[in-house]
């Protein structure tokens, strides 16, 4: 399952110290199934920070292996469980953490929600109210894993793949470029990385890596004329 987290930087190694507590699914390393919520979250703090915002792409084992090691909670949609478990998380009052999952996967508390929250927990509208207005709010999606252990069940497999792929077609490129142009590597290297082609490749988005080398160097020598 591909799972996506937004932040101000690529993220290389997760540090569980470094997340923030009174999260809705507490202190964790949060990820989202959709790619556009994490895009919308990476810019909204790239922004805070004055960079452009990174989405780290990873691939979550779920199913039947996780379950056998890692204890799991799930909540399908907003309701009375689901509120419950937030409040007793986001409470600075509670005893941290305030449950023993390893991974807890369900809606967002999104900043609409939040609104609402903030008046069921000052006792302005009853707690079926809450949920009510939530019924046809739009669907939101976060798996927060709270442990060291969870964590083995997220890798960067398609970052290391798609590095491994451009580092392959890399290679041959340049020893072409060498060949046809008659160049020393140096240069073969610095006219190849600093091309437009290679920018292409090297955005996952394009899935250019998943092609042959041949083909990635046509390309260049197009962008080359």
């Amino acid at each position: 399952m591909k799972v996506y987290h937004g932040s101000y930087t690529h993220i290389e190694y997760i540090d569980l110290s470094k997340c923030q507590p009174y999260k809705d699914f507490g202190k964790g390393f949060y990820v989202t199934k959709f790619r556009r919520h994490a895009e919308t979250w990476a810019e909204i703090i790239g922004e805070k920070h004055d960079v452009k915002g990174v989405v780290t792409e990873f691939d979550f084992t779920a199913g039947e292996f996780a379950e056998s090691i890692c204890l799991i909670k799930r909540f399908a949609s907003y309701n009375g469980e689901w509120l419950d478990f937030i409040v007793a998380n986001r409470n600075r009052k509670s005893k941290m953490p305030a449950h023993e999952y390893d991974i807890v996967e369900g809606p967002v508390a999104d900043d609409k929600v939040q609104h609402t929250l903030r008046l069921y927990l000052k006792g302005k509208i009853a707690k079926e109210k809450f949920l009510k207005m939530l019924a046809h709010h739009e669907e939101t999606h976060q798996i927060c894993f709270c442990t060291a252990h969870s964590l083995q069940l997220l890798d960067y497999k398609s970052q290391i793949d798609m590095i491994f792929s451009i580092e392959d077609i890399s290679e041959p490129i340049v020893e072409q470029l060498m060949l046809d142009l008659q160049i020393d590597e140096e240069k073969a290297a610095d006219l190849f990385y600093s091309s437009a082609t290679f920018t292409q490749l090297a955005n996952s988005d394009t899935k250019l890596y998943e092609k042959e080398w041949q083909e990635i160097y046509q390309m260049l020598m197009i962008d080359k004329k």
